[in-house]
């Protein structure tokens, strides 16, 4: 009779849930990625725990601080091409709510999932949540940087918080960890297993720490850190003299990288299951590290090589993150920023080349986005400066004047500031001419308003469509 009464209330919670979000998506709400999760568990508490231990394959999580939902619509490309069906938080719905709505979506009404394997992007202090409920069997840290530190606080707290889940896992589970980062890898101590993965090409190191960099100091011991290899941040091969920790043996790995600006990206990809070489339509180091991230992930859940790099191959990137919008004669490059680190990549991989003439930063500091927008101050900005020629740079965003005050303090020409996105949007694409590229880089929520703005004028599609 128990098991009756379970089943009749995870049904329940089902068929609430979905109603739910299609009130939410009618009523223009949201997206519905979030509100079936809430309601679903407050009519089934058990309904996580419940849908995840009916998946055939257990699940996966990716977390860290950049790369989170690139990287799990990667791993989605691979598992697809490996015959794999996946059920995952495409959206971007991180938290255990959002894990839990995606579960819903994707069962039926007797509450028995589709898919074989769950697939999510957690944010890090859900992880120990999620790991608890979500029956974890992979567990992979792309990266900790500082960022939005009134939720977070220090990466050392962070790191702590990740390595609480490790428990949840069962003893056959992995956790799949950055060697180049330090913090991360430092993690791997507490695992029962860890798999490591980091890129080995000396030609990308940078010479010297950035004055970003937030892990400098060895994680076990304090003492400060010796690279011999800077790749981005703190990121990079490093060793303590003082305690001996250094950057693990790796067991994927990218070598040989050409980075090729806004085209994409080549590398030479090693796994325990042989090499290939691959070429992705992403740019950017850091997208090098999601894609290996995706690589391990995907081979240590049993996928082949060669479905891993077709899929690799094939994945055009996820909204938001690296798109690129066709706007009538022109083109919108949206690239999302969200920290220091970050956003001194994009600015290094797409700005500072000759092709990027049009450019709007749009600052919100909701909380998605993050209270205290004193980082804008570490964004090395002032690599731009000296450029002959260089159009204004437009702004906008809830702290378009804080984001005004950083560009005029770096030396640049700053153009029209637009509080309003909407506004801001539609007079940048204005000002871009026809068959160029209007680069965009917002952060979180002011890129939903204006991937909104686009959708309304009819040039994509709303964040929720999948396509």
């Amino acid at each position: 009779m128990a098991g009756i009464l379970e089943n009749v209330r995870l049904s329940g919670a089902i068929a609430t849930a979905r109603a739910a979000q299609l009130a939410s998506r009618t009523l223009k709400t949201g997206g519905g990625s979030t509100v079936p999760g809430v309601v679903a568990r407050k009519v089934d508490p058990e309904v996580l725990r419940k849908l995840s231990a009916r998946l055939a394959r257990g699940s996966a999580a990716i977390t860290g601080t950049n790369g989170k939902t690139t990287t799990t619509r990667m791993i989605a490309r691979i598992l697809k091409e490996g015959g794999i069906r996946a059920v995952n938080n495409s959206t971007g719905a991180n938290l255990v709510t959002g894990v839990t709505a995606a579960l819903v979506a994707d069962a039926g009404l007797a509450g028995y999932p589709a898919s074989e394997i769950g697939l999510f992007e957690v944010d890090e202090a859900s992880v120990p949540k999620v790991a608890a409920e979500a029956d974890l069997r992979l567990l992979a840290v792309l990266n900790l940087f500082r960022d939005q530190l009134d939720r977070y606080g220090e990466l050392a707290y962070t790191g702590k918080v990740i390595a609480s889940a490790f428990e949840h896992l069962p003893p056959d589970g992995a956790v799949i960890l950055n060697a180049d980062d330090p913090l991360v890898a430092s993690l791997g101590r507490t695992a029962k297993l860890a798999v490591y993965y980091g890129v080995d090409e000396p030609t990308l190191d940078m010479g010297r720490l950035q004055h970003i960099a937030d892990s400098k100091d060895c994680p076990v011991c304090g003492t400060p850190l010796a690279y011999t290899s800077v790749y981005m941040g703190h990121v990079g091969v490093y060793r303590c003299e003082n305690c001996g920790f250094s950057r693990p043996e790796l067991a994927y790995r990218a070598s040989e990288v050409r980075l090729k600006g806004a085209r994409g990206t080549e590398f030479l990809l090693r796994t325990p299951a042989g090499e290939r070489e691959v070429g992705i339509t992403l740019p950017g180091l850091y997208n090098v590290y999601n894609a290996l991230t995706a690589a391990a992930v995907a081979g240590e859940a049993g996928v082949g090589l060669d479905d891993i790099v077709h899929g690799l191959e094939e994945f055009g990137g996820a909204f938001g993150r690296v798109e690129r919008v066709r706007a009538g004669e022109k083109e919108v490059f949206l690239l999302l920023i969200k920290n220091p680190v970050g956003f001194n990549e994009i600015l290094r991989t797409f700005v500072t080349g000759e092709d990027a003439r049009h450019v709007l930063i749009a600052i919100n500091d909701n909380d998605a986005d993050g209270r205290d927008v004193s980082w804008l101050w570490d964004v090395d900005f002032e690599m731009l400066a000296g450029a002959d020629e260089r159009p204004p740079i437009m702004v906008s965003g809830i702290r378009a004047e804080d984001m005004a005050v950083r560009l005029k303090y770096a030396d640049l020409s700053v153009g029209s500031v637009i509080p309003d996105r909407e506004k801001a949007i539609k007079a940048a694409l204005e000002a871009t001419p026809p068959g160029d590229t209007l680069y965009v880089l917002p952060t979180y929520t002011a890129m939903l308003e204006i991937r909104k703005t686009l959708s309304e004028l009819g040039y994509t599609h709303p964040f929720w469509e999948d396509r």
